[in-house]
Parts: C-alpha cells; structure tokens; sequence
C-alpha cells in the first residue's frame, strides 16, 4: 500500500535475490522516480535494514547499459551484435518462430529456460510462464541448480522437501551450528537472532573449509575436507552416543530404522572420520561432547555445501542428528536448510499442470550445453531464456557456448542487461525490475509471504515478465482462459488454497501490510510431535530411498573428484576448487555495476602459502586455474584461510568482464549429484599455474 506524504510517497515491497533473507522494504517515490529504498523496520527478520548488495538497488536499475526496447540479432551468435525493433515485430517473430518448431518438431523441441534472476511466484523462478509452457506442451524444466539435492534428501528424511526448524527460533539455541554457510554475505538477517543467542550464553560453531567472514566472529571455526560433512555428522553422533547421551525417548517414538542406523554411527569413529574429514580427533571429540551436552542444539546448512557427488545424503544425514539427540522436540532445536515448504500456496492453481496435453520431457538446467548439444528425439529447436544467464552460471562453460552457436537454433532472451547469454540470442526482450512491477513472495530463509507493489513506471519499453506471455499467449492463438489472468488475479489464486495457515492472509491484507506469517505457533516447532514422512516418523531408513535405487540408510556418500587421493586424476589435478558466493552480489546479478565492481574487486583465487610455493605463485600475481574442462584466470591471493589442496574463488562473474573471457563454470563438469539430479559445483578438482 502506499502512503502519500506531501509530494512524496512511500510504497511498500521486497526484494527478489535468490536469497534466503526476502527482506520486506519501503520505497520513497518522489515525482514518479524512487528516491530511496529502506529494509522494513517492522518486519521481524529485515528489521530496517538492507544487505551490502541492495543498498544500492535504485541506482543499479538506472544503469546506462540497462535494456529499453526490443533487439535482433544483425551479427554472428555470441559477437552481441543487435539492432533496435518494435514489441510487434519481436513477438510476432518469436510466436511464429515457435508455431513453426512446434509444427515440424513437435512442442517439446522448444525449452523454456528460466533461472533465479527473481523468485518471484508471478515475474520469477516459481510460476513465470508455467501456464504458457504446460498449455503449449514444451519441455519440462527442472531448477536443479542450486538447492534439490537437499530437498530431496530433507523429503526423504523429515517427509517434505522444504521443511525444517523455523530460523527465528535460533535465539533459543544453546549451540548454534553453521554448516557450509557464511551467514554474514549469504544470510545476513540470521545474525540477528545468532547474536541473540549468543547473548544468553549459545556457543557458535562454523564448519566450513574456509575461514570466512562468518568463521572469523564465532566462537569456533573447523575446517573440513569439501564433501566430508556426513562423515563428521556420522562421527559427531559417533560420540553422542558413547556417552550415552542419545535421546532413547525420542528415537523410540519419533524415529524409524534405529537399530542399523546406530550400528553405522559406531562404524564412523573419531579416529576413522579424522582420516575422512582431515579434523583432528581431539576436535571432532570435543565438538561432539559439547553436542551431547547442549539442548537444543540449532543446526543452519546452506546450498554450498550440498553440491558435490554425495551432497544429497550429506544433507539427510546432518537433519538426522537432531533425532539422536531429540532436538527437534525443541524450540531453538533441529536444522534449518529451507523453509518453503511451510507456505501452503495452491501452487497448482498458479503453475496449472493440468493444461499439460500429454506428459513432457523433463530437461535439467545445468546440462543446459549437453541438451543443446546431443538431444536429438526431439532435438532443441527453440529456447527462450529467463531471469537467467547460463553463460555465466552453468557448470561446463564451453559446451553451453557450443550449444547456444548453433545456427539452427532460435533463442530468445529476456533480460534487465545485455549480459553474455543474451550475446547469443536472436530476439532480446527488456524486463521490468522489481520496483516496477507487481509480484508475490515466499522465501527459503524464513516463513513469512510477502506482496511486492509496484514503485515507479517501467522505463523505456520494459515489460514484465506476466504481461509478455500473456501477450504471447494471444498471438500463439491459445484461448485457455487462465493465460489471461492478470498478476492480481494469479495471487488471489495462490492465497486461496484454502488451508488453514494461510486463512485471514488475503492479497488486500498483503498489498496494506506488505507482508504476513502464515497462521503458525510463536515458537513454532514443527516436528515435536512427528513428521510428514509415510511412518509419521524421521526415518533414518527410507524405503522410498530403497525403491528409488539409492542406499536407505543414512551414511556418507563420497564426492566425485574432491574425494579422490593419489588418484589419477587427484596427482594431475591435485587442488579442490570451491566456487563461492560473493559478498557484493548474488549469482550472476551486480558484476556490471561499477559500484559493486569496485567494492568486490577482481577476481581473486585464495591459496595456501605452501601450494602457493610449490608452483612458484606470488601473492597479487595473475595465475591459470585449469582442468580438462577449461580454464579462467585470477589474481592470486596467498592466505592460511585456506586449507592445503583447496583453493577458493568467487562464481558467476560475467565472463565478457573477466581477463580470459571465462570464470570457474569453464571448469566444473555438468554431472549431477546422488540425489534430485543437482548440481556439483565444489567437486572440482584443478591445477594453477602462474603466467
């Protein structure tokens, strides 16, 4: 709702990163221009304040090289080479374009690619364009990029995909655990409440390999091998339960498969997972005894650390410790990877499957060059491409290339910028920003839902990302009536699902508060009295796990290359390469702003001091990270942050700004996990070599 104070208004809104944080915020709009943007201050988790990389949002919307009309591609694919036309002839283009595949190739030859550029449920990653895409009968796409290798094993283990401990109660914590996160760049707003815990006495705990920002304000920082946190999750029970100190009362009514899974615990000794993890016994002893001791114990994971070869059963078996130690009978108790699952949406009403002719491929979009380049039954004929830029983002660089050059390929691309993915586009469109169109939130940080009104008029020709389809829709000739539905229209649908949790929550309470918490308990612990799994119960054994041909029994799973040692492949290419979040950007959104730019710096690989020697590697020189994959280059940064044989650089810069034209996706194969076909990006084994 907006709220007039004599020529100036304020409006009311949230951002739309791929971050768990979703903070609400408020607009100033002054003359038809935004004039400032400020975090919510009633909002209990944004409370007033924005992160490092949205301070600045206004200013990035009116960047010089941001997209105004439509383009056509006037050179070779990839040279960026385009020519200014009308909205008319750029949809009639792509909607003939796309009648023509369908015709000789069938629907499932044109791929709708869309990524994390917003999470939005009406402009972004969850619901733009389904109903379009199912009413047609394309290709099926499934975002296996970042998160579905934990949910997968979280719906194995606790019964639904995006469920966990609710974040806010991590004030409660008496131990708080920060597995694979670096809070204070990815998560900032969960601080808040660690500090609040930290206030009453908790002691904090980072396991990461590095030694980030987060690691260097807690209490304790243990560096691990990347791809060993179910071994060490095995090893911390390990101890738990020599001292007896499970919770016998919980794991005898809340828990399934028991007794085998605490003959696997007894396998993984300290001694034994010291080996695996590279921790020192006394330090795994150590946290595992303070574990054993501390009710409730708070458990916070995040994707990096899932995106490996066994990264799935890494997650099931970490959400397993709290039914040892019956911490998720407890508020400030359990483990928090992803809360989504909580806001119960009718999310069939938005996507609308059931317009879905017959069933459809699915395509993964991380094998996004593979699909491009090898799919043949039908071959990809269109693809049009959303809130994503897979030339920066995609693991395995060069096939993506490859796969986007082909001639016989019609590619649309709709964007805020001109970025590498769009270089190779036929047709570009310019999309609307989040402060200049309408759009409905949920989040994987926290459980509240939130509206997001629009602030200012488009500039420009920019459209959004609703309107365009459903302007596609009418020169696609559909007349399924939903197509048309306005943005207004397709909240109301989703808030209507009739549960109870969302019950008094309507679009009109939304558009005046900007947001709302779905009709839950405060403390809300969601599994003190069971779980949505098929025995009602945490299930240490699945036998969903056992039909679907995966190992039942929670345990680890080695990565891929990272675990390798005195290998082939670990003697040619003895470095662990992690690709890391930025501090000053999210994915590959903010490297062409040059305030963002100058405060991120260049691209840097952290090395220890002895690797750095070995290959003769000066602090501040430039080096070539490679593999059989690729290569990219950095700037070298010699540092004991970092472990020996692990090196450490950030993701998702655009390769078109960087020195070599690539970054560290030219090395990362495109293989997916064990679990819900997801990503690997930190199992990826490199060498470096100074030039």
């Amino acid at each position: 709702m907006a709220t007039q104070t004599n020529d100036e208004k304020t409006i009311r809104g949230c951002c739309p990163m791929d971050c768990p944080d979703t903070c609400s915020w408020i607009v100033t709009v002054k003359d038809g221009r935004a004039v400032k943007l400020r975090g919510d201050p009633d909002h209990p988790v944004t409370r007033g304040s924005l992160c490092a990389k949205m301070n600045g949002y206004i200013e990035y919307t009116r960047l010089p090289g941001r997209l105004m009309w439509p383009l056509r591609r006037s050179g070779r694919k990839g040279a960026g080479q385009f020519e200014r036309i009308s909205w008319d002839e750029a949809l009639d283009e792509i909607a003939a374009r796309f009648q023509r595949i369908i015709v000789e190739h069938g629907a499932e030859a044109i791929w709708p690619f869309y990524g994390a550029g917003s999470y939005g449920m009406l402009q972004g990653i969850f619901g733009a364009g389904r109903r379009l895409w199912h009413a047609l009968g394309t290709s099926q796409h499934v975002v296996n990029i970042c998160t579905i290798a934990g949910c997968v094993a979280t719906e194995y283990t606790l019964g639904d995909r995006r469920v966990g401990m609710d974040p806010e109660t991590f004030q409660d914590s008496k131990l708080i655990i920060l597995w694979g996160t670096n809070t204070l760049t990815t998560n900032l707003h969960l601080w808040r409440f660690v500090q609040m815990a930290k206030e009453k006495g908790a002691y904090v705990v980072v396991i990461d390999p590095m030694k980030t920002r987060t690691a260097e304000q807690v209490d304790e920082h243990i560096p691990i091998l990347p791809g060993t946190d179910a071994a060490l999750a095995l090893g911390l029970m390990n101890v738990v339960v020599s001292l007896g100190a499970e919770d016998k009362e919980f794991i005898e009514a809340h828990t399934l498969g028991w007794p085998d899974f605490k003959k696997r615990i007894l396998d993984y000794t300290p001694e034994r997972v010291s080996e695996i993890t590279e921790i020192p016994v006394e330090v795994i002893v150590a946290l595992g005894t303070r574990l054993a001791n501390s009710r409730p114990t708070g458990i916070k994971l995040l994707m990096g650390m899932q995106r490996h070869g066994g990264g799935g059963m890494a997650v099931r078996t970490i959400s397993c410790i709290p039914g040892v130690t019956g911490d998720w009978r407890y508020a400030g108790g359990g483990v928090s990877y992803d809360t989504r699952g909580f806001f119960r949406g009718d999310w069939n009403a938005l996507w609308r499957p059931d317009l879905l002719p017959s069933k459809a491929r699915t395509l993964n979009m991380t094998q996004l060059g593979e699909g491009l380049l090898e799919l043949d039954d039908p071959p990809v004929q269109g693809l049009f491409i959303y809130a994503a830029n897979p030339v920066a983002s995609d693991p395995h660089q060069r096939k993506v290339r490859q796969g986007l050059e082909r001639d016989d390929l019609f590619t649309v691309v709709f964007d805020h910028f001109q970025t590498d993915t769009a270089n190779y586009a036929d047709i570009i469109l310019p999309c609307t920003m989040q402060l200049e169109h309408a759009d409905l939130h949920t989040t994987f940080g926290h459980i509240y839902v939130s509206w997001n009104e629009p602030a200012v008029a488009p500039p420009g020709e920019c459209r959004s990302t609703s309107d365009v389809f459903r302007d596609l829709a009418r020169r696609m000739g559909l007349t399924e009536p939903c197509l048309y539905d306005s943005d207004e229209d397709m909240a109301r649908q989703v808030l209507n699902s009739g549960h109870p949790t969302l019950a008094g929550i309507t679009l009109e309470k939304l558009k005046a508060d900007g947001w709302a918490r779905p009709n839950y308990p405060s403390p809300f612990v969601p599994f003190a009295d069971g779980f949505m799994t098929p025995s009602g119960k945490l299930e240490f054994y699945s036998e969903r796990m056992a039909n679907d041909g995966l190992e039942p029994l929670a345990g680890y799973t080695p990565s891929y290359e990272v675990s390798q040692k005195d290998t082939a492949l670990a003697r040619k290419y003895p470095l662990a390469l992690l690709s890391v979040c930025r501090h000053y950007g999210v994915n590959s959104i903010f490297p062409n702003s040059e305030p963002h730019a100058r405060r991120q710096g260049p691209a840097v690989l952290q090395i220890h001091p002895n690797d750095a020697s070995s290959r003769n590697l000066r602090h501040g020189g430039t080096a070539r990270v490679f593999n059989d994959r690729g290569d990219f280059l950095v700037q070298i940064q010699v540092t004991d942050k970092v472990k020996p044989g692990i090196v450490w650089t950030v993701k998702s810069r655009w390769p078109m700004l960087e020195p070599g034209n690539s970054n560290p996706n030219a090395t990362i194969d495109d293989r997916t996990s064990d679990m819900g076909s997801g990503a690997v990006y930190n199992d990826n084994r490199v060498e470096v070599a100074a030039i």
